[in-house]
């Protein structure tokens, strides 16, 4: 049986800080005008965040490591 988005959330964050502060910090860029990584059909931008977090193409960068433009 397919499991729910909530269902998949719950099991990756698995209650990790880390996980969850990336997934939200992606949604907000996502629902600013960002792009997507993947090719999707998919408009919910947690949904988007989330299939981007498991293929592993988003990634949270400390803010005291971000290059200074």
């Amino acid at each position: 049986m397919d499991t729910t988005l909530p269902q998949r959330l719950q099991k990756s964050v698995s209650g990790s800080f880390h996980k969850t502060a990336l997934l939200q910090k992606r949604v907000r860029e996502l629902m600013r005008g960002a792009a997507p990584l993947i090719e999707t059909r998919e408009q919910n931008p947690i949904k988007i965040a989330f299939l981007e977090m498991e293929r592993g193409l988003i990634e949270l960068i400390p803010e005291e490591e971000k290059p200074l433009l």
